[in-house]
């Protein structure tokens, strides 16, 4: 198996906190369209002779896509690889994009998954986000995806902002679960250098939440959405049983996956390759057969390091047997060795021969993580 990514880059406004690579859209996406199915046709061998099981349109907002152009992308790729009956097919939605006309086109154009970007319910929050959709509108854009029969719809939400409290949080929580989603992304705002919320915590103008208030919030996430039958399978994701993302799933177990589009990534196991951060160059080289991307051999190390960052963020955890078969001796003794600490510290546990975070080591995993990285020298 394989998945397809496809990076739209362009969006309506900009949004307070985002640092994806992103272009104010206009009118005409064809030049763009062009050269994302040239890119599509030159690197078809990428994946070899696996066949696609997934492919997931992110952004930038895809939605401001027409469904027709959507429907041309998917026939494309569907002609230049072996892409399974029944396929997981997601798009990234804006919530006033997602009009019943609209939902209903992109059904017939072949999506099966919609990933709507709530981020808050509250408009207070949507304001400090700069995010152009209000509360009401999100919750209508829930409510018309499924009226339009998609039955897979996850919501993305974000905790952690300023002036949020725990009792807010709740509010969201139970705002969302209250719609009858199956699939929930909840996320703690990062605060990026060079975007308008970190210029504004420069300036003094905007403080985060302390840590003791974000562990709050994160807690009171797992609890409320265990409670009400979701698995918490990633540090950032919820799925009623049979609901994961299969696209993000194969990402944390290291399936390779093309990455289409100006700053996508690509993997397979072997070597990163991503794609140059530019729209206009992006369509002039892919144009010219120039060079459109960088690629990165990944050696032992870096391949252990990558499968020690994906695995330890899901409830599958490290898996000891393939740690043993794939990096070897080497491999296998510094994760023992480095698991027996915050198994003491009550930050880790072993299930057979896996090694899982436990709700306390899943608050500080960043940390955790960093600590397991093999380093370059040693």
């Amino acid at each position: 198996m394989a998945g397809i990514y496809i990076h739209i880059p362009f969006c309506k406004k900009l949004c307070n906190y985002c640092d994806f690579y992103h272009v104010i859209s206009n009118d005409n996406h064809s030049d763009f369209i062009k050269a994302l199915l040239s890119e599509a046709e030159i690197r078809k061998d990428y994946t070899g002779t696996e066949s696609i099981s997934t492919i997931y349109f992110g952004g930038g907002t895809p939605s401001v896509l027409q469904a027709s152009e959507i429907k041309t992308i998917l026939d494309q790729l569907k002609k230049d690889f072996k892409v399974e009956t029944g396929s997981e097919i997601t798009l990234e939605i804006n919530p006033d994009d997602a009009g019943s006309d609209y939902l209903e086109q992109l059904k017939q154009a072949g999506i099966s998954r919609i990933s709507l970007g709530v981020q808050s319910w509250d408009d207070n929050d949507l304001k400090l986000l700069n995010r152009r959709h209000t509360g009401a509108q999100a919750l209508n854009a829930v409510e018309q995806a499924f009226k339009t029969g998609f039955n897979n719809v996850t919501i993305d939400l974000i905790y952690g902002i300023p002036g949020m409290t725990t009792e807010r949080w709740a509010s969201n929580l139970d705002r969302a679960l209250s719609t009858g989603i199956i699939h929930l992304s909840a996320y703690h705002l990062t605060i990026e250098p060079g975007t308008v919320l970190g210029k504004m915590k420069e300036k003094g103008l905007l403080h985060e939440i302390d840590e003791e208030e974000s562990n709050s919030q994160f807690n009171l996430l797992i609890d409320k959405m265990e409670t009400a039958g979701f698995i918490h399978y990633e540090i950032s994701n919820f799925g009623k049983p049979g609901y994961f993302s299969i696209h993000n799933t194969n990402y944390w177990k290291q399936v390779p996956y093309l990455g289409l589009g100006p700053s996508a990534h690509s993997f397979n196991r072997y070597s990163r390759q991503w794609n140059i951060r530019d729209l206009k160059k992006y369509i002039n080289y892919v144009k010219k057969g120039k060079d459109f991307f960088e690629r990165e051999e990944l050696d032992m190390k870096t391949r252990f390091n990558e499968y020690i960052m994906t695995s330890l963020r899901t409830m599958w955890g490290i898996d000891l047997e393939y740690v043993e078969k794939t990096f070897e001796k080497e491999g296998y003794d510094y994760v023992i060795n480095m698991a027996g600490k915050f198994i003491g510290y009550g930050m880790m546990k072993q299930e057979k021969n896996t090694l899982i975070l436990s709700n306390q080591g899943k608050m500080i995993s960043d940390n955790i993580i960093s600590e397991f990285m093999m380093p370059s020298g040693g």
